[in-house]
């Protein structure tokens, strides 16, 4: 059967009303009332911003915006602040760029060129900084992956893949656009092209090779309708290689999604 993007459209209501029941859910079980959220202005942390408060209520959802004055365009600084107030939530603001070049200055192993690396750092900066502020205000951190970026392993091991519950990790990134806008996300932020801003210029598509679009018609394909990888070339148009590449990315990614393996010894 032909494949498109079409076949990725969701119920918006149904499915917001199953996330806010989860995140109930799983908050009145281990019992803690607020919540904590790293806003980007971007489509993921928007969405979730919108169905914790829906959730929890907004005076029980804080939001960290922690920009890189070198990475972070002005343009999403001013998104993530807007979505705050339009959600009318907590806010915290932190640059990170003082806290990152303590980092630098203090390792003596330290490498300016290595750009994945110092990339991480920075997401990894920001994991602590949410960390910190739940375990003062008695919080968990909700997390901002898609199933998209965690099938692919698109995120930071310890860094933004360092959170308590994920709330839209059931979600492919096609999908979350569409919630996005049922939730009341400006189109602008729901459909801004997506990026981790962890060096000047840094664009998710652009690393990735291929666009959203055609990563979830392949990820759909395989685990929801589990079709093999010629076939989803084959009825999808995209060219084989672009469809191995996506699974080569989930099988070489398997152990960030993954807790660490323990040794036994007995």
């Amino acid at each position: 059967m032909p494949l498109s993007i079409d076949m990725l459209k969701i119920d918006t209501e149904k499915v917001a009303q199953k996330i806010v029941n989860g995140i109930r859910e799983y908050m009145g079980k281990v019992g803690v009332k607020k919540a904590v959220i790293g806003v980007s202005g971007g489509v993921d942390s928007s969405t979730v911003l919108a169905l914790a408060v829906k959730a929890l209520g907004s005076n029980n959802v804080t939001a960290l915006i922690m920009p890189d004055p070198e990475a972070t365009p002005r343009e999403d600084i001013e998104d993530a602040i807007s979505i705050v107030k339009k959600f009318n939530v907590n806010m915290e603001y932190i640059e990170i760029g003082k806290i990152y070049r303590a980092y630098t200055e203090s390792i003596p192993f330290f490498d300016p060129n290595a750009r994945k690396a110092n990339g991480n750092l920075k997401a990894r900066i920001r994991m602590c900084l949410l960390y910190y502020y739940a375990n003062t205000h008695n919080a968990l951190v909700l997390g901002t992956g898609d199933r998209s970026e965690i099938l692919i392993g698109y995120f930071t091991k310890y860094g933004d893949g360092g959170v308590d519950l994920l709330p839209i990790g059931d979600l492919y990134k096609t999908q979350v656009r569409q919630l996005a806008l049922s939730l009341g996300v400006p189109k602008n932020i729901a459909y801004k092209p997506s990026s981790p801003r962890l060096w000047p210029g840094h664009m998710a598509e652009e690393e990735l090779g291929l666009s959203y679009n055609e990563i979830d018609i392949i990820l759909f394909a395989f685990y929801d309708l589990g079709m093999d990888l010629e076939a989803i070339a084959r009825e999808s148009g995209i060219p084989l290689d672009k469809v191995r590449r996506v699974m080569d990315m989930v099988r070489n990614s398997e152990h960030k999604r993954r807790v660490p393996p323990i040794i036994k010894v007995r």
